[in-house]
């Protein structure tokens, strides 16, 4: 590959490895603080954005407010202690300001989720499109660029920004849903629970809050954050683990049994099927009555026994996971660029000077609900002030 942009002009040069989120990011704010920087953007594939017009169902989930989280660890299970320190340099709210500054209107939903305002992701392309022709940012589309070091020797800068892929090595898939094989519970598919716990046996893996139920198995949220949580040791089992799901969502478990003997006691001459404890929809109770083999039963006639096997179909109902599915093809890695090999504060390689990494060829990656998104904005600006500096 030839390139113009020789170190010996005048203006510094930048190359950056990848025409996804953070690449865009960084191209767009390090002209914005750098005028004179000369910056080409290099994609392998003809098109570019593509992760970002497939995210949040084809709506973009762009950040999040972050007012719900007390600690980033609950929402990036590697990369949170890094992504602290450079929230001070660019945040959520700087995100969501720079965003309404360039255009893109945004809402918040009730669950903190933050989408443009369009609902459409083509807001979000169309404005990093926009920003790059304006500031001229050249754009090399088709290009595969094997080694990016070698680049140092024609730009004065390079910017790794290529994503994760489930291939690299290190890397595992992180984000994805569950298969599991029964098909009476599969039968339930489209069901939501909306407070369910789940977590692996044996393991300090475990995660809460709507589960749903799938044609193939479970995903939503609460799935979704403990296969982000457990990605490595999931990968190493290949995929195959025990799994505990307490459908009533309730932290105190020695609870459940005073509470469901109560409500029996009160209902002696009903049928249990009629009652829907913690809310449970008909369904699943039914299905879960099923397993306990109490279906028809009044409440009188159930027995200690009975409670027993209720209270434990409810608090710790075990499935074995037989695989794994990509959630909405929007594959996430876990693994990449070790964070300490890079200076903490401008994401610099420490063994090699002028290259630099931002988004998810990082070890950092989040749950779902914007926080992927938005490190590779913080990332991708912390890139952008580092090499301002020099």
């Amino acid at each position: 590959m030839s390139h113009s942009n020789a170190q010996n002009s005048n203006s510094p040069s930048l190359a950056i490895i990848g025409g996804g989120a953070a690449g865009f990011f960084l191209a767009i704010n390090a002209k914005e603080l750098i005028p004179n920087l000369d910056v080409t953007i290099f994609e392998q594939q003809r098109k570019v954005l593509a992760k970002v017009e497939i995210s949040g169902g084809g709506r973009c989930n762009c950040t999040n407010t972050f007012a719900e989280v007390t600690d980033l660890r609950q929402v990036y299970p590697r990369g949170a202690t890094l992504l602290k320190r450079l929230f001070k340099q660019f945040g959520p709210d700087d995100a969501y300001q720079w965003f309404e500054a360039h255009g893109v209107p945004l809402n918040v939903q009730e669950d903190q989720c933050v989408f443009p305002a369009a609902q459409d992701s083509h807001a979000i392309i169309d404005c990093f499109l926009r920003e790059a022709k304006k500031h001229g940012v050249k754009l090399q589309r088709g290009t595969k660029v094997e080694n990016p070091e070698a680049l140092l020797s024609e730009f004065d800068f390079v910017a790794v920004t290529c994503g994760g892929t489930p291939h690299r090595e290190g890397c595992v898939p992180s984000l994805f849903t569950f298969t599991v094989k029964d098909s009476l519970l599969t039968a339930l598919q489209g069901l939501v629970v909306d407070h369910a716990i789940v977590h692996l046996p044996a393991t300090t893996f475990r995660a809460q809050g709507p589960l749903l139920i799938t044609h193939w198995g479970m995903s939503g949220p609460a799935i979704l954050r403990l296969s982000s949580y457990a990605a490595r040791h999931l990968a190493e089992l290949h995929y195959q683990s025990p799994l505990c799901v307490n459908w009533t969502g309730e932290t105190n478990v020695e609870a459940v049994r005073p509470h469901l003997t109560t409500l029996l006691e009160q209902n002696t001459a009903k049928l249990i099927d009629n009652l829907h404890p913690y809310g449970l929809q008909a369904r699943l109770w039914s299905y879960l009555l099923d397993k306990a083999q109490l279906q028809g039963r009044r409440c009188g006639e159930v027995g200690k026994k009975g409670i027993n096997r209720l209270v434990n179909l409810l608090t710790n109902d075990n499935y074995q996971i037989v695989g794994r599915s990509p959630y909405k093809d929007e594959f996430v890695t876990c693994g990449g660029i070790p964070l300490d090999t890079v200076d903490k504060s401008t994401l610099e390689s420490k063994t090699t000077p002028r290259l630099f990494y931002a988004g998810e060829v990082l070890d950092i990656d989040g749950v779902t609900g914007g926080f992927n998104f938005q490190a590779a904005w913080t990332t991708a600006y912390a890139v952008a002030r580092g090499i301002q500096a020099y």
